[in-house]
């Protein structure tokens, strides 16, 4: 699977409001700055997110954004889906019976698609949480977090 700098930076961008305390509403500017990501493109998959129900915005001097949901209810394939991130399987072709090799072949990358997509629904945005928190236990650092 080959992530798209879409699926990557909004995959980051979730990740760090998840980080926030209190989730409390973030700037498209801080997550930017915090993420290195470009603010014009970052702001266009907030949007893309608010629509999709991951994120909602307030405004106001203290606004920004901030998730819609909890993180545990929040999945890798709904926040893919919400950019338009595809997972594709290999392009379509018949195994033939004569070439057993390339059935068994074929079916083994069907199944890994089928398994891999099955993941992406079932971890969420809090996984990716605790993953982080403990990485910077373990290298002693505080709050601080960049994907």
């Amino acid at each position: 699977m080959k992530l798209t700098t879409r699926g990557h930076y909004s995959v980051k961008a979730l990740l760090d409001l998840s980080l926030q305390p209190g989730y409390g509403p973030v700037s498209t500017r801080a997550i930017a700055s915090r993420q290195d990501i470009p603010a014009p493109y970052l702001e266009k998959l907030l949007i893309e997110m608010r629509r999709a129900g991951l994120v909602k915005s307030i405004r106001g001097s203290i606004g920004g954004y901030q998730l819609a949901r909890d993180p545990m209810k929040i999945s890798l394939a709904e926040i893919l889906d919400a950019v338009g991130e595809t997972i594709k399987p290999l392009p379509h072709h018949q195994a033939t019976p004569a070439q057993a090799e390339d059935w068994v072949t074929f079916t083994l990358w069907q199944r890994l698609d089928q398994k891999l997509k099955e993941a992406l629904h079932t971890i969420t945005l809090a996984d990716l949480y605790y993953d982080a928190r403990s990485w910077q236990a373990s290298l002693g650092e505080e709050a601080s977090f960049i994907v």
